[in-house]
C-alpha cells in the first residue's frame, strides 16, 4: 500500500501572503518552530496588548518601526534564546522573525536595528527628550494577572501565590550593581511572583536590599485584582523564610488571606522541640532510617520583630549522624490541606 506522509503545513496567513512550512526549501531555519509559538500568541491575544501598555511619543511621519512590531521582535528574539540587543544586528535581516514580528513587509525591510530596540528598553515612565516610548508599569503588571485569569473557564476554589527570589548576576559595571554574600557575587535580586505555571509579576530589585522589599505591595495588587473576578477563591501565599517579615504576614491575615513561609532556625523553636527531636532520635535509632516527628506550637519573636504570635509548625528530623529541624509559620488551621 502506498503511505502518505504529508509535506506542507499552512499557517494563518501574514497580511496577502500564505505561511507555510514545507521540507524541500533551499535556505533553511533552525527557528522555525516559532511559527508554532506565534499561533499560540495570537490566540492570546498577547502581544498587541502588551504593546498597548507603552506611549509612543514618536512624530508619526518619522516612524519607520511601530512600537507592536518592536515588542513582537524583542520577545519572539528571546524566546528563540537571542538575549543581546547585539544579535538584532544580523536579526534585523531575518525574514522569519519579520514574520513572527508582524513586519508587512516582512524579507524586503529590515527589522528595527539595536540602538532602536535599546530606546525602546531604557524608556522609563517618565517623559524623556531622547527616549520617546515610555512603558506604564501597572498597565504590564494588570496585564500578567488578566492573562492568568483568562486561562481558567471556571473559578479554582484555591490558587496558591509562590514568592521567590534569585540572583541575577552582573559581569560589568552596571547601574545599582552590589555585592551579595549569599550569592556570593555582584548581581541584581529580582522578585517573582507566580501562580502554578503563570507569571504574575517580575520585579527588577537591587540587591542591597531585604529578600522581601516591597513583597507586600505587589501581594496586595495581584490579590485585589484576583478577588475583583474571583471573590470566593481561597488565596495562600507560599514563600520561604526570606519573606517572614510581619508586615507581610500582617496583611494577610487582617486580608483574609492564608500563608504558609519558612521559619528561620534558630535555639529558642529548637528548645521547644526538644522532646519530639528526642524522639525522632529514639526512632532512628531503632530502625537505621531517617526519622521525623511532626508538632506545632505558639510562638512570638522575642525582639519584637512580629505584632503577635503565630502559629509554627515544625519538623524534628534525625539523620544519620545529624539533626535537621525545619519550621514553617502559617495561619492555616490543622484541618486545612
Amino acid at each position: 500500500m502506498t503511505e502518505c506522509t504529508q509535506s506542507s503545513f499552512e499557517f494563518q496567513v501574514h497580511f496577502s501572503r500564505e505561511v507555510v512550512a514545507r521540507f524541500d526549501g533551499g535556505t533553511m531555519s533552525s527557528d522555525a518552530g516559532a511559527v508554532l509559538l506565534r499561533e499560540t500568541e495570537r490566540r492570546l491575544n498577547l502581544l498587541p496588548r502588551l504593546a498597548a501598555c507603552f506611549e509612543d511619543r514618536r512624530q508619526p511621519w518619522l516612524i519607520s518601526h511601530p512600537v507592536q512590531e518592536m515588542v513582537a521582535q524583542r520577545v519572539y528574539a528571546l524566546a528563540l534564546g537571542y538575549e543581546d540587543l547585539t544579535d538584532h544586528g544580523q536579526l534585523r535581516e531575518d525574514p522569519l522573525l519579520a514574520v513572527l514580528s508582524g513586519k508587512q513587509q516582512a524579507g524586503q525591510e529590515p527589522l528595527a536595528g539595536k540602538s532602536t530596540l535599546n530606546g525602546l528598553e531604557l524608556g522609563g515612565e517618565a517623559p524623556s527628550r531622547y527616549k520617546k516610548i515610555h512603558y506604564r508599569k501597572e498597565a504590564i503588571d494588570e496585564l500578567l494577572t488578566k492573562v492568568f485569569l483568562e486561562a481558567h473557564p471556571e473559578p479554582p476554589e484555591q490558587i496558591v501565590l509562590d514568592l521567590d527570589t534569585t540572583d541575577l548576576p552582573l559581569h560589568g559595571h552596571q547601574e545599582g550593581r552590589f555585592f551579595h554574600g549569599y550569592y556570593d557575587s555582584h548581581c541584581y535580586l529580582p522578585l517573582y511572583i507566580f501562580a502554578g505555571e503563570h507569571l504574575l509579576c517580575a520585579r527588577l530589585r537591587t540587591a542591597d536590599q531585604d529578600a522581601a522589599a516591597g513583597s507586600q505591595d505587589e501581594v496586595e495588587r495581584i490579590v485585589r485584582q484576583i478577588r475583583a473576578v474571583w471573590p470566593q477563591v481561597r488565596i495562600i501565599v507560599r514563600a520561604g523564610s526570606g519573606f517572614c517579615r510581619d508586615e507581610l504576614l500582617k496583611w494577610c491575615e487582617d486580608n483574609g488571606v492564608y500563608y504558609v513561609g519558612g521559619f528561620a532556625r534558630n535555639e529558642r523553636p529548637r528548645q521547644i522541640i526538644e522532646p519530639q527531636a528526642q524522639e525522632a532520635a529514639r526512632l532512628h535509632r531503632q530502625t537505621g532510617k531517617p526519622a521525623r516527628v511532626f508538632t506545632e506550637f505558639s510562638y512570638r519573636t522575642t525582639t519584637g520583630s512580629w505584632s503577635r504570635a503565630r502559629r509554627v509548625v515544625a519538623k524534628a528530623e534525625q539523620l544519620e549522624g545529624k539533626e535537621n529541624p525545619r519550621f514553617v509559620v502559617t495561619n492555616l488551621n490543622g484541618c486545612a490541606t
